[in-house]
C-alpha cells in the first residue's frame, strides 16, 4: 500500500495509473479487506492534495469501476466549489467544456441514460456548480445553448429539465450557498431569460408524446411556479393544460397537482387574476370527480391499499393552500355545490388513518375555525373583524357572519369536530401511554411535535365549539356512551375523547360546563369501578385525572366533586402501575393551585377544612409514593396553605384557620424524622451523619422543606426556625468532614461517592436558605426580622461558616449555591437592622 501511495501522490508521473487508483479504491470499500485502513488513509491524501483535479478526467474516462468514478467526480467537484477562481481561465474553459460534452454524451440514448442514471445525476450537480461561478457573467449564452440543443433531442431535453430544475433550486430555495450578491445576480438573468425556458417548455408539453419527459418538464415547471412572472400562469394556456390535459392522466396526475397547488397557494396578485383562480378550482373539482369521490372510505381505500398515497397528501395541499388564499372567491351561491364538495374531500382526507395527511389538513381547519368564529364574533358585535374571510365588511358575499357559520354548518362542522375529537393529539401532562408493543407505560421522554399538535389541535377545537357547543357536546357524549356501553372501547378512543374534552375547558358557559362534566365525571369513574385489569384502570385513571384538572372553575363551583377528586387522586398515589402515581401528584399539585382557598375554608358539611384532615391523613396517603412524588405532594399541600383570604368562601361565621398550626401538623411527619436523626446524631455524631443512608435522608427531607418553602411563602418562617440552628450545625459538620477528606486523600477525594451525598446535604441546605429568603416578607416573615435571624450565621468569620468554608475550599467543592444565596440575600434583604429575630 505504501508503494501504491507514492506511485499515486506523485504528480510528475504522467500519465496516471488510474488501473491503481481502482485498487486502492476497492480496498478502501472492503471492510473485510486488511489493508481497508491504510487504502483508506491514501484516498484521503489524494483528496487533500491541491493538484488532484487535474487527474479527474482522466479518471472519469478510464475508470470502469463505479465507486471510483465517483470519487473521481467528487474531487472534481470539490475544486470547483473551493478553487474554481484560482484555476487559470483556459482549464476552466477546458474543465467545462468537458463536462458539457460527457453531459451530452450520457444523454444521447435512452440505454445509455437508463445505465449511468447515477452518474449522469452527479454530472448534472457539478454542471451547476460551474453555473454558480460561470453564469450569466462568463457564461451569458448559457440559456441560450440549453434551450437551443433542448429542440434538438428529446432524450438530451429529458436531462436539461433536469439541470434546469437544479438550477431554479440553487437560485431560489437553497440558502448560504453564494453571496446575497451573486444570488440576486442569478435571479434577475433567470427572470430575463425566462421567455425561453417557458417556450421550452410550453412546446414539451404541448407536442411531446415522451412520458418521462413530460413528467420531469411538470416536475420543473413545478420548481419555477413559485418566482416566474405572474402572466406566464395567468395569462397563458398553462393552467387549462394541466388541469384537462395532464390531471385526468394517472402517470401525470402527481406532477399537474403539485404544480397547481403552488398556483392555488399564490395569495399576492392583482384583483384581475381573480376569475381566473375560479376557474381553475371548478375545472379541478370537474375532473376530481371523475377520478375519485368525497367518500371517507374510498379515500381511505386508495391511500392505504390502492398505492394512491402521494396523491391523496397532494390532494390535501391542494384544498388547504387553495381555501387558504382564495376561499372568498368561491363563498359565493353560484359556487357553493363546488365548494362544499372541495370541503367534503378535504375533510374526508382529514378521516383517512393518517397523522402525517392529517397534519396537513389540521394546519388548515385551525385556520379556518379562527376565521369563521373571528367573522361571527366580528359580525356579532358590528365591526368589521380583522380576520372576515368574506373579504367585503359585514356585508359578505354570503351575507355577513353568521351567514358563513351557516353555510358551513350542516354536515361539514360536525364531520371537522368529530375528526378533531377522534384524532386529539396527547396533552403535555398526560404521562401514561401506549407504547409501540401494547403494553401502557409511563412516557419516558416528552415529544415536542405532538404536544405542538395538541397545541394546534386544542385552539381550532375551541373555536369549533365557540361556534356550536350543542354540537360539541353531543358528540362527546356520544362517543362517552360508546366507551361505557363497550361498543367502541379502546384506549386510543379513550384518551383522543378525554383528551379533547380537556382541551375545551373555558370555551362554555358555567352552567352548561356543570351539566356537561356532571355526566363526563361520573361515567368515567364508573368506567374505572367496572372495568378489569391494571392497565385499563391506569389507562382510565390518567384520563380522569387530566380531565379533572383541566376544568378548576367546575371543581371549585362544587365542593362535593372537588373532594371525591382528590380522593380518587389520593387512591391513585397508591397504584403502582408506572406514570400514574407520578400524574395523580401532578394533578393533586395543579388542583391545589387553582382551588386553594376551598381547601382551607371550611365546608357545608363538613367538621374541618380539608388541609385539617389532609395533614392528618398525610402518612398513608404517601406511604407508596417515590421522593420526588413526596415533594410535590407536599408543595401541593403547603401551596392550599399560601392562601390568606381564609375569613371569606367557607361556611358563614366559622373561624378562620390557624394557619401556622395546619402547617407544623403537615410536617409532622418529616419533622419527626429529622428530630429523630437530630438526636441519634447526639449520641453518636460520625456514626449517624457518615452513614450513607442518613445523608440520602437528610437530602430527601431537605427537598421536601424547599418545595414547601416555595409554596407557603413567609409562613414558612415557623418551620424554618425549629429547624434552622440544626441546618447550621450540619452544613458545618459536613463542610469539616469534605474539608478533611480532601486534606487526607488528594483533590481526587471529591469524587468519592460519600463526598458527593454530602456536598447534595450542604447544596439542598442553602438552596432552602436562598428560597426562604428569597420568599419572605410581611406578616410573618418580614426582611429586617429575617436579616436579623439569618445574616449574623451567614456573615460568620468560622473556618466552617458558609463564607469561610467557600473560601477554604478548592476550586472543585466550591458550591455556585453559595453566591446565589448571599446574592439573594444582598436584594432581598436589609443589611442594617436593629432588634432580635424569630430565629436568632
Amino acid at each position: 500500500m505504501e508503494a501504491a501511495a507514492a506511485r499515486l501522490l506523485d504528480f510528475s508521473i504522467n500519465p496516471f495509473d488510474v488501473a491503481l487508483f481502482e485498487q486502492v479504491v476497492e480496498v478502501a470499500y472492503d471492510p473485510r479487506n486488511a489493508q481497508q485502513i491504510p487504502a483508506s488513509h491514501v484516498l484521503v491524501q489524494l483528496q487533500e492534495h491541491p493538484d488532484m483535479w487535474t487527474r479527474a478526467d482522466a479518471i472519469l474516462e478510464q475508470a470502469t469501476s463505479p465507486s471510483a468514478k465517483f470519487l473521481g467526480l467528487q474531487i472534481l467537484n470539490e475544486a470547483i466549489k473551493t478553487r474554481w477562481k484560482v484555476v487559470p481561465e483556459e482549464q476552466r474553459q477546458g474543465i467545462k467544456n468537458y463536462i458539457v460534452q460527457k453531459i451530452i454524451t450520457l444523454s444521447s440514448s435512452d440505454e445509455v441514460m437508463a445505465a449511468e442514471k447515477q452518474f449522469l445525476s452527479k454530472m448534472n450537480l457539478v454542471l451547476v456548480g460551474i453555473l454558480k461561478h460561470e453564469w450569466p457573467h462568463h457564461w451569458p449564452e448559457f440559456i441560450t445553448e440549453i434551450v437551443n440543443a433542448s429542440m434538438s433531442n428529446e432524450i438530451l431535453c429529458e436531462n436539461n429539465m433536469h439541470i434546469l430544475k437544479l438550477l431554479s433550486e440553487e437560485v431560489f430555495e437553497v440558502k448560504d450557498q453564494m453571496t446575497t450578491a451573486k444570488t440576486k445576480t442569478m435571479k434577475e438573468a433567470l427572470n430575463s431569460e425566462f421567455v425561453k425556458i417557458f417556450q421550452l417548455c410550453e412546446m414539451v408539453l404541448n407536442s411531446s408524446q415522451r412520458p418521462s419527459l413530460l413528467n420531469v418538464t411538470l416536475q420543473t415547471l413545478q420548481r419555477f411556479l413559485t418566482w416566474i412572472p405572474l402572466g406566464y400562469i395567468f395569462e397563458t394556456s398553462l393552467i387549462n393544460l394541466l388541469t384537462t390535459k395532464f390531471f385526468p392522466v394517472p402517470m401525470f396526475r402527481n406532477a399537474a397537482v403539485e404544480c397547481l397547488t403552488e398556483i392555488a397557494g399564490l395569495s399576492e396578485h392583482p384583483p384581475e387574476y381573480d376569475p381566473v383562480f375560479v376557474q381553475l378550482f371548478m375545472s379541478f373539482m370537474t375532473q376530481l370527480d371523475q377520478i375519485v369521490q368525497p367518500d371517507t372510505q374510498v379515500l381511505a381505500n386508495a391511500y392505504m391499499d390502492g398505492g394512491e398515497e402521494t396523491f391523496i397528501k397532494l390532494l390535501a395541499l391542494f384544498f388547504s393552500s387553495f381555501f387558504k388564499s382564495h376561499l372568498r372567491l368561491i363563498e359565493t351561491p353560484e359556487h357553493q355545490p363546488a365548494l362544499m364538495q372541495g370541503m367534503l374531500y378535504l375533510i374526508g382526507i382529514s378521516e383517512v388513518p393518517d397523522n402525517e395527511v392529517f397534519m396537513i389538513c389540521l394546519d388548515y381547519w385551525h385556520i379556518f375555525a379562527n376565521d369563521l368564529y373571528s367573522s361571527e364574533t366580528a359580525f356579532g358585535s358590528g365591526a368589521g373583524g380583522p380576520l372576515n374571510l368574506g373579504g367585503m365588511g359585514n356585508g359578505a358575499a354570503m351575507g355577513g357572519g353568521n351567514a358563513r357559520k351557516q353555510l358551513y354548518q350542516q354536515e361539514l362542522l360536525t364531520r371537522v369536530r368529530t375528526v378533531m375529537i377522534s384524532n386529539m393529539a396527547k396533552p403535555e401532562e398526560v404521562l401514561v401511554v401506549e407504547d409501540d408493543d401494547g403494553n401502557v407505560v409511563r412516557e419516558i421522554q416528552k415529544d415536542t411535535e405532538v404536544i405542538a399538535q395538541y397545541k394546534t389541535m386544542r385552539e381550532a377545537l375551541v373555536y369549533l365549539t365557540h361556534l356550536n357547543y350543542d354540537d360539541t357536546e353531543a358528540i362527546m357524549l356520544d362517543k362517552l356512551s360508546a366507551q361505557v356501553d363497550g361498543t367502541h372501547w379502546s384506549w386510543n378512543n379513550l384518551n383522543t375523547l378525554c383528551w379533547a374534552i380537556g382541551s375545551i375547558s373555558g370555551a362554555m358557559s358555567e352552567e352548561e360546563e356543570k351539566r356537561f362534566l356532571v355526566i363526563v365525571i361520573k361515567d368515567l369513574l364508573g368506567l374505572c369501578e367496572d372495568k378489569r385489569g391494571k392497565d385499563n384502570k391506569a389507562v382510565i385513571a390518567s384520563n380522569i385525572m387530566y380531565v379533572v384538572g383541566q376544568y378548576p372553575r367546575f371543581l371549585r363551583a362544587h365542593w362535593k366533586f372537588l373532594k371525591t377528586v382528590v380522593n380518587k387522586l389520593f387512591e391513585f398515589m397508591h397504584e403502582l402501575h408506572p406514570g400514574v402515581q407520578d400524574m395523580a401528584c401532578d394533578t393533586f399539585l395543579k388542583i391545589a393551585h387553582k382551588c386553594k382557598r376551598k381547601f382551607v375554608t371550611l365546608q357545608q358539611n363538613e367538621p374541618a377544612p380539608f388541609i385539617v384532615e389532609l395533614a392528618q391523613m398525610v402518612p398513608n396517603i404517601i406511604s407508596h409514593l417515590q421522593p420526588h412524588q413526596i415533594h410535590t405532594f407536599y408543595e401541593a399541600a403547603a401551596c392550599m396553605l399560601s392562601e390568606r383570604s381564609l375569613t371569606t368562601g367557607g361556611v358563614a361565621g366559622s373561624q378562620p384557620l390557624e394557619r401556622e398550626v395546619c402547617l407544623e401538623s403537615l410536617m409532622n411527619l418529616p419533622n419527626s424524622t429529622w428530630a429523630q436523626i437530630m438526636q441519634q446524631a447526639g449520641v453518636n455524631l460520625e456514626e449517624t451523619f457518615n452513614n450513607p443512608e442518613t445523608v440520602r435522608e437528610l437530602v430527601k427531607l431537605l427537598k421536601t422543606n424547599q418545595r414547601v418553602c416555595t409554596a407557603v411563602g413567609p409562613l414558612y418562617i415557623h418551620q424554618l426556625s425549629k429547624t434552622y440552628t440544626d441546618l447550621i450545625n450540619v452544613y458545618k459538620y459536613y463542610a469539616d468532614q469534605i474539608h478533611l477528606a480532601i486534606q487526607n486523600q488528594g483533590e481526587d477525594a471529591y469524587r468519592h461517592a460519600l463526598v458527593k451525598a454530602m456536598r447534595s446535604v450542604k447544596k439542598e441546605i442553602l438552596r432552602l436558605l436562598t428560597t426562604f429568603i428569597n420568599k419572605c416578607g410581611e406578616p410573618e416573615a418580614p426582611p429586617a426580622m429575617v436579616a436579623n435571624s439569618i445574616l449574623p450565621e451567614l456573615l460568620a468569620p468560622d473556618m466552617n461558616s458558609v463564607l469561610g468554608d467557600y473560601n477554604r475550599s478548592i476550586a472543585q467543592v466550591r458550591d455556585p449555591e453559595v453566591l446565589t444565596l448571599y446574592s439573594t440575600a444582598i436584594a432581598k434583604l436589609p443589611m442594617q437592622s436593629n432588634g432580635g429575630g424569630l430565629m436568632a
